[in-house]
Order: structure tokens, then C-alpha cells, then sequence
């Protein structure tokens, strides 16, 4: 059974693609969830927490300094990127604000199973991944503001606690959970990835649905800075990593989790804080960097680590 839902799990951009395509040709079957997408969201950061070990916040315990590195990596680089990148392609200010929103957010929590795939150092993945999520209340905001006040106002105390109880109050109640009901939750544990992955493909559907009048109209260009925030954002990390002096399996992690963001919750702050044209960017970025991190993390299971 574990199998088959790690390979369910793995299958991530095929469901989201296809909730991409229900939201697009039948639209009616998925806007209802608009109300509910925040509870969704939850219900996926819930579920991560219950396959979390206290055990995993160890080597951020024993070595701080690396987890921080590679968050602050992360967060120097993805929100300067998305801006900079907007502004070179001349992106409308809802389109901007969307990249600049894609690279203020954490890493994604796929990364985790990615750096596996990719036979990377899976420890640090989640140490990194853990960090960045806690410190995303303060650090995501701080970042919208700076890129993006100018475009519109942000109102940084209301996103602070939208992250607060979308991602943190979940994640913590789901490794409580994790802890002290470990027998009732053997089974739930193990379909949690599968579940957590059915509620990030029906969360990018929904932004298809809402803006299935806009999507005809918008560019290649989007297409493009989704594709160079991306790469560059992969590249960034390894090229940091190296810098670091880290050894070869940890800078494919870096590179993971730099170039992989927790579009979904981009997506989320977007419709709630912003229009459904912001989440746009996010929705494409949620599916795109599976993709390229999934084929990079083949690529990468093939060659020896040296």
C-alpha cells in the first residue's frame, strides 16, 4: 500500500495538470471550494505534520547555523529574483506582485520527498524546509513589502497571522497528534502525502476555475518568468551551496529547496489577501517546479555522488 501512495504522491503534477483542466472546461465543479480553500490549505499542512518526527528537528538543533544558511538563502534570493525578473519583462503590477508573492513564501514540503529522489541529504532538506516554514509568519510579508508596497498596499499583521494559522497552529497540531496518538495514526500517516497532494492539485484547479476568462489572455511572458524564476532559483542554491563548501549531496538539496516554493500557500495568501489575477503566477509555479525538481531529482538518482 505505502508503494503505491508514494507513487500516487510522486504523480503530483499529473493530478494538478488534470484539477487544471477541470477548472478550466468545467468551472462549476470546483469555484464552490473557494470558500473552503483556506480549510484545504490547513488540512495539508495538518497532514504533513502527522508524517513529521520530532526526531527531524535534530541536525537544526545540533547545527543551527546550516538550516539558516540555507534559509536565508532562500529568502535572499526567490524575492529579489521574482522582482527582478518582473520588471525585465515589463509584467503587469498583479502579475508582479504574484512572482514577488511566488518567492516570499516558504519551501515547499515536497522538496522533502524530491531530495529523496534525487538521493540528496533528506535530514537537511527538512531541516531547511522546517525553518523557513516557522520563520514564514514574519519573513514572507517582510519580503511582500519590500518588493512590492509600491505596486499596493500590504498589510503585513493580517498575512502574518493568516501564516500563523495556516501553516504553523496545523503543523504543530498535527506532530502533537503525530506524538501522542502514534497507533491511531499509522494508517492515517501513511496516506497523509496522498491526501496533502489531492488538496494542492484541487487548490491550483481552483485558481484555473476563477480565472478561466483570464488565462486565453494571458502571455508566454508569464510562462517565461515562471521558467526563469525557476531555473535561475535551482541554480542560485547549488551555486550557494558550493559556496558554502558544502559537499556535493547537500547542494543538491539547496538547490531543491531554493528553486521549489510553497506556491500553494502563495496561492492561498493571494485570494485571500489579494485577487484571483495574483494567484495566477503562483498556480503555474506550484505545478512547474514539481515538474522540473521531479525531473532534475531523476537526473540526479542516476549520477554518483562524488
Amino acid at each position: 500500500m505505502k508503494k503505491g501512495i508514494d507513487y500516487f504522491t510522486r504523480l503530483l503534477p499529473v493530478w494538478t495538470v488534470l484539477a487544471g483542466i477541470l477548472g478550466y472546461f468545467f468551472p462549476a465543479i470546483l469555484v464552490p471550494l473557494k470558500g473552503h480553500i483556506e480549510w484545504l490549505f490547513m488540512l495539508t499542512m495538518l497532514g504533513i505534520g502527522t508524517v513529521l518526527n520530532y526526531e527531524d528537528f535534530l541536525p537544526i538543533i545540533k547545527k543551527p547555523h546550516t538550516a539558516l544558511l540555507g534559509t536565508l538563502t532562500q529568502f535572499a534570493v526567490m524575492p529579489l529574483l521574482g522582482f527582478t525578473i518582473a520588471r525585465i519583462l515589463n509584467l503587469s503590477p498583479a502579475l508582479t506582485l504574484g512572482l514577488v508573492l511566488v518567492g516570499s513564501v516558504p519551501g515547499a514540503m515536497a522538496s522533502n520527498v524530491i531530495s529523496y529522489l534525487a538521493k540528496a541529504d533528506v535530514a537537511y532538506s527538512i531541516s531547511v524546509t522546517t525553518t523557513s516554514t516557522f520563520l514564514a509568519p514574519l519573513l514572507t510579508p517582510l519580503f511582500i513589502y519590500i518588493f512590492a508596497h509600491t505596486i499596493i498596499e500590504i498589510q503585513f499583521w493580517p498575512m502574518f497571522f493568516s501564516i500563523v494559522k495556516m501553516v504553523i497552529v496545523p503543523l504543530l497540531a498535527g506532530l502533537f497528534i503525530k506524538r501522542h496518538f502514534k497507533r491511531l495514526l499509522e494508517t492515517f500517516s501513511n496516506i497523509a502525502p496522498a491526501f496533502s497532494t489531492v488538496f494542492i492539485a484541487l487548490i491550483c484547479g481552483l485558481i484555473v476555475a476563477l480565472n478561466r476568462d483570464h488565462l486565453l489572455s494571458v502571455s508566454v511572458v508569464v510562462f517565461i518568468a515562471v521558467f526563469w524564476h525557476n531555473l535561475l532559483g535551482l541554480a542560485s542554491g547549488y551555486g550557494a551551496a558550493k559556496l558554502y563548501g558544502f559537499e556535493a549531496k547537500r547542494r543538491r538539496t539547496l538547490s531543491i529547496e531554493v528553486g521549489m516554493q510553497n506556491a500553494g500557500l502563495g496561492a492561498v495568501l493571494a485570494l485571500k489577501h489579494f485577487s484571483a489575477d495574483v494567484a495566477i503566477v503562483p498556480a503555474l509555479f506550484a505545478t512547474w517546479c514539481v515538474i522540473t525538481a521531479s525531473i532534475l531529482a531523476e537526473f540526479w538518482s542516476k549520477r554518483r555522488v562524488i
